[in-house]
């Protein structure tokens, strides 16, 4: 590697010139350029007529250094494709495309070279196109598009690509890849004039380090002014891999006085990682302080840093909040190609921990998190059986709403096909019992599908009838229960809460009870109601043949004493004993679960 650094700046000891003009903001750029929509309305010309250009474009000799972007730009350009004819025009474009490439105007260079393809779309298949689009898309940070148009097989050992391909890699994150295509790049590199070498040398230093070898890096960064605040940056943390705390300490201090708003956040990263090499600073505070700069900064290297420093120091730590949010912030929006797929493992295995029973973690705690990464949860069955006990274990505590939602995740993003069925009656009874029919409903009716069994559309109609009855619409309630088997049952219990004490003689006639055997509380529960309505509606000759029928099978069991008052005749009621003998009612229903249903989230 040191011998690989020495080659690439053989010959180029003067490279420190004059340094590149900065914007208000610090960054080494050139002039400001034109908006790239006005260049390219300029050079959307209509391109019906004109001949094709692709052979044309191929047969020019390749780029292989920054001289190949020997174009145009600014008055000339304007001019020549004011003056060009249909058989000249996408030639006049090229030449503009690569003067914004030089210029490392890369929006406006993507614009005209679009407008190009539209007109001719082989292009996209000659090598000088890739290369030049591949550079554009560099400049824009597009990274995974720039590496893909710079990957043609006849671009592979082209020593431009290669430098554009390495700033691409480097920007991305893959420091080992960019670090792979110095050896490649650096005739393009060196060939350069001082000041056009500035970003490509300094991608290529940040990648050495981020590899492990800072010592050629700290060689090539000696081309750069001594008060260059990116180059300091670099330089510091060089030294910092070369645990010079102190001097690492004072180039960041000093790249933090003049540098761009990235090159800050950058310099004050160091500061912290000097301060946690140092143990001046100890595991909750910097992760705080990577906090606060995360705040301030978001995205691009410094914020990847700082989130993989967060996230090895929160594993130390064994603080599984701190790791789950900083892994899952890398996952989310950085590429970490191999790195990917270990941490992805690791942070499901400290989720799963979390949501442990004997954890530690308090149960509403532990379903947040679990919310907040849902994302990282198991595919497959593990991920359904893990979402499932905390549904579980949030129900048993009465946190319906918090399980129902839970659950929805799973039934609206994961579960499939048939699997939604079950699941949706789970999340329908759920949202009723927290007092939400209008989402239970929702629950349902977004899942519907013809290849569900005829047990599962019972259910679900079951489960619909309570919610619409919930909602107060029982006509609807009773309509969703026709053709179910036991829906006369569940109609019964609408009834007998709306007191609607005709419609419940009639649907609960044919279920009551054999008059033989014992009676379980919801037996009891259903002829003493069926003896509540005959009464209000004022059946005496059936109350009389219910006596006759159940007199026997009431003897000795608790509710007998009512059951003899429900029954008797109606002048001999007594109705201050009335009440207490309704009261004794068991409460069990005689509809089941559904029945315990139609009263819940009331």
């Amino acid at each position: 590697m040191r011998n690989l650094f020495l080659v690439l700046v053989a010959g180029a000891t003067t490279a420190t010139g004059p340094a590149p003009v900065p914007t208000p903001h610090g960054t080494a750029t050139p002039t400001a350029p034109a908006p790239a929509i006005t260049t390219t309305l300029a050079v959307a010309v209509p391109n019906a007529a004109l001949p094709r250009f692709a052979a044309a474009l191929a047969q020019m000799p390749s780029i292989t250094g920054g001289d190949g972007w020997n174009g145009v730009t600014g008055t000339e350009a304007w001019q020549q494709l004011a003056k060009a004819t249909p058989d000249t025009r996408q030639l006049a474009r090229w030449n503009f495309a690569k003067g914004l490439i030089a210029s490392e105007r890369g929006a406006e260079a993507l614009g005209v070279l679009e407008v190009m393809r539209l007109g001719d779309k082989d292009l996209a298949l000659v090598t000088p196109y890739q290369l030049a689009r591949g550079a554009a898309l560099t400049l824009l940070g597009r990274d995974a598009e720039a590496v893909e148009s710079l990957s043609a097989p006849e671009l592979a050992s082209n020593p431009e690509a290669c430098a554009w391909r390495m700033r691409a890699l480097a920007h991305s994150g893959d420091a080992a890849s960019a670090v792979g295509e110095i050896n490649c790049a650096r005739v393009a590199i060196n060939a350069r004039a001082p000041k056009d070498r500035v970003p490509f040398m300094i991608v290529a230093a940040g990648a050495a380090i981020d590899v492990g070898q800072p010592q050629p890096a700290m060689q090539w960064l000696g081309l750069f002014s001594d008060q260059n605040p990116e180059a300091n940056v670099l330089r510091g943390r060089a030294l910092l891999a070369q645990k010079d705390l102190a001097n690492a300490r004072l180039r960041f201090e000093r790249a933090a006085l003049s540098g761009s708003p990235e090159v800050k956040a950058a310099a004050r990263l160091g500061t912290i990682e000097v301060g946690i090499d140092g143990h001046s600073t100890n595991p909750a505070d910097a992760i705080k302080q990577l906090d606060a700069l995360r705040f301030g900064w978001r995205g691009g290297p410094v914020e990847r840093r700082a989130l993989t420093i967060e996230y090895g120091l929160a594993k130390d730590a064994k603080d599984l909040r701190a790791e789950l949010k900083s892994g899952a912030t890398l996952l989310r929006y950085f590429r970490l190609g191999a790195q990917a797929g270990p941490m992805l493992a690791e942070l499901q295995q400290s989720l799963t921990a979390v949501l442990a029973p004997d954890s530690g973690v308090p149960l509403p705690e532990a379903a947040g998190l679990y919310w907040d990464y849902r994302e990282l949860a198991p595919s497959g069955g593990d991920g359904d059986v893990l979402a499932n006990r905390l549904a579980d274990r949030l129900e048993a505590a009465g946190l319906y709403a918090r399980a129902a939602e839970l659950l929805t995740y799973q039934l609206n993003q994961r579960a499939q096909d048939v699997a939604q069925g079950p699941l949706s009656v789970h999340v329908a009874s759920l949202q009723i019992l927290a007092g939400r029919p209008d989402l239970a409903l929702t629950a349902l009716q977004t899942t519907e599908q013809p290849s569900y069994s005829d047990q599962m559309r019972w259910d679900r109609k079951r489960m619909e009838a309570v919610a619409l009855h919930r909602l107060g619409k029982d006509d609807a309630a009773t309509a969703a229960l026709d053709g179910v088997p036991d829906g006369a049952a569940v109609r019964a219990e609408i009834h007998w809460r709306t007191q609607d004490w005709g419609n419940f003689v009639t649907e609960s006639e044919a279920s009551l009870p054999a008059a033989k055997g014992a009676l379980a509380a919801p037996q009891q529960a259903a002829v003493l109601r069926y003896a509540v309505a005959l009464a209000m509606l004022s059946r005496e000759d059936k109350l009389r043949a219910l006596h006759a029928r159940y007199a026997g099978a009431f003897k000795g069991l608790p509710t007998a004493s009512a059951f003899d008052m429900l029954t008797a005749s109606l002048d001999k009621i007594d109705p201050a004993k009335l009440d207490a003998a309704i009261a004794a009612i068991p409460e069990a229903s005689p509809a089941g679960a559904i029945g315990d249903l139609l009263d819940a989230g009331g």
